[in-house]
């Protein structure tokens, strides 16, 4: 089942995932203090996802600092918008940036570029048909 959030939401998510898995993998290593080389080998496998964090938030920032901003018809919120197509932040509303798509069935496929211009291709061989 597709999750209905915004793309922002969902790339933090996934990063503060990645935060507790570091942290979790580093406390196992807490249950080998006796053999010091394992104790020091899961704090150096738990630093990577956490290192790995570090540069999502990083990059997510940086992607928000540059993406429009569009407000919602349903709340009238401020939401920002990363890509065609995305939910709204707040009331996980569909939302469209692109004429061509607006009307049509909500589909995250949109937001990559060949899955799109296929969609656009066959919308207007079915006009030029009817």
């Amino acid at each position: 089942m597709e999750r209905k959030t915004n793309k922002i939401k969902r790339i933090r998510g996934y990063a503060l995932i990645m935060v507790f898995a570091g942290l979790i993998i580093m406390y196992l290593g807490v249950f080998f203090r006796e053999t010091p080389w394992v104790l020091g080998l899961f704090i150096l496998i738990g630093f990577i996802p956490l290192a790995l964090s570090v540069v999502i938030y990083f990059w997510v920032g940086m992607i928000s600092t540059r993406i429009i901003t569009v407000e919602c018809p349903n709340c009238n919120r401020p939401t920002k918008f990363l890509g065609r197509v995305d939910y709204c932040y707040f009331c996980k509303e569909p939302l469209t940036i692109d004429k061509e798509l607006e009307g049509e069935a909500f589909n995250l496929d949109y937001n990559v570029q060949h899955r799109r211009d296929k969609f656009v291709e066959e919308k207007k061989q079915k006009e030029d048909q009817s």
